[in-house]
């Protein structure tokens, strides 16, 4: 394996944690040395979920706090893991993201990253691509096509639910719907952060009306590549769901089996076998009824992967980086070409 050591760092939609992965690559072969994810300090997490309503000046300090946040957690993983590391590869932390208007915006200053870690830092992997008129997402997909290409369909189910494939030859990729990014809403207004194995969701009753507008949504009809933010949650989503004048119980429930329909059209390919990964993986009853409406045999691997997979492909994105290697499909974004993302700050 190649001696150099990547760190991938990935915080979600779903602003649960920050995920660490350290890695060896060596062309299309990995070797994760160590993992963890840390939790945010309680008022670090409530600036980051409300980051978009933040006004320009309050939004550049968290971009810089975030930074030094992050660099200060590699700092303290090295040193307990024993780490030597040549680079970090930050995802940062999403706040826009619309990409037919040119804008994506991930905030966790590189440089602070840097400053703070003593480790060289890449980060701003999305914004090369949306200039080239790309969707800027999914990323993992370059991952998923050269790291596990011996499944059928890598499935990520976090904020939102995602997969790639690939179709003669081309790996493409598309986001499928709004996920956790939903159903930890419902669940916090029971007091919880997220509805363990969707113990909440099963006591609600489907809603059919609620359902079907929820599925007839045109974005679910539309050809990849396309790809969704909280903008669209709020936009679509949420109107519905209130519309409907239905307790939070069965709009939960009706909301589960939204997602499950959804994700299951997307896996249907014969005989085919589906990675499946990303917090969502620990839902039972999401995991059962998606396993309803799909054909497609679900693969579940060790913990280590379904809470990494993003991370440890993140780290991957740093090493094509650095290697000056496509990292951004454009059969995957609609970009002009592929291109090799990625900001360096070298330290």
């Amino acid at each position: 394996m190649d001696s150099q050591i990547y760190i991938g760092l990935m915080s979600g939609t779903s602003v649960d944690g920050l995920d660490m992965c350290a890695a060896t690559f060596q062309n299309k072969n990995y070797e994760i040395i160590a993992a963890e994810t840390c939790s945010y300090p309680e008022d670090l997490h409530k600036k980051l979920l409300n980051a978009h309503l933040l006004g320009a000046s309050e939004l550049a300090q968290l971009h810089i706090d975030f930074g030094t946040f992050c660099g200060q957690k590699v700092k303290e993983f090295i040193s307990k893991k024993h780490i030597n590391a040549s680079y970090i590869a930050s995802h940062g932390q999403t706040v826009f993201h619309t990409p037919h208007t040119g804008l994506t915006l991930q905030i966790g200053s590189g440089a602070h990253i840097a400053a703070e870690s003593g480790i060289s830092t890449i980060c701003d992997f999305r914004i090369l691509d949306v200039a080239m008129g790309g969707q800027g997402a999914p990323l993992v997909p370059i991952g998923d096509e050269l790291l596990f290409s011996e499944y059928d369909y890598c499935l990520n189910i976090g904020g939102f639910a995602n997969v790639s494939t690939n179709e003669n030859g081309t790996r493409i990729a598309w986001d499928i719907c709004p996920a956790n990014i939903v159903l930890n809403a419902f669940a916090k207004t029971f007091g919880q952060e997220f509805d363990k194995n969707g113990e909440l969701g099963q006591k609600g009753t489907i809603h059919t009306k609620l359902l079907d507008a929820l599925n007839a949504l045109p974005f679910y009809t539309e050809q990849a590549p396309k790809s969704l933010g909280r903008e669209w949650v709020e936009t679509n989503i949420q109107p519905l769901i209130q519309s409907a004048n239905i307790s939070i119980e069965d709009a939960m429930r009706t909301y589960y089996e939204h997602c499950a329909t959804q994700i299951g059209k997307n896996l249907q390919k014969v005989n085919s076998k589906t990675l499946c990964t990303g917090g969502g993986v620990k839902n039972t009853f999401l995991m059962h009824r998606i396993a309803r409406h799909t054909n497609s045999t679900l693969i579940i691997p060790d913990t280590q992967l379904i809470d990494y997979k993003e991370a440890l492909i993140f780290a991957y994105l740093g090493y094509l980086r650095i290697n000056h290697q496509p990292n951004c499909l454009a059969s995957v974004t609609g970009a002009k070409q592929n291109v090799c993302g990625g900001v360096v700050w070298e330290v």
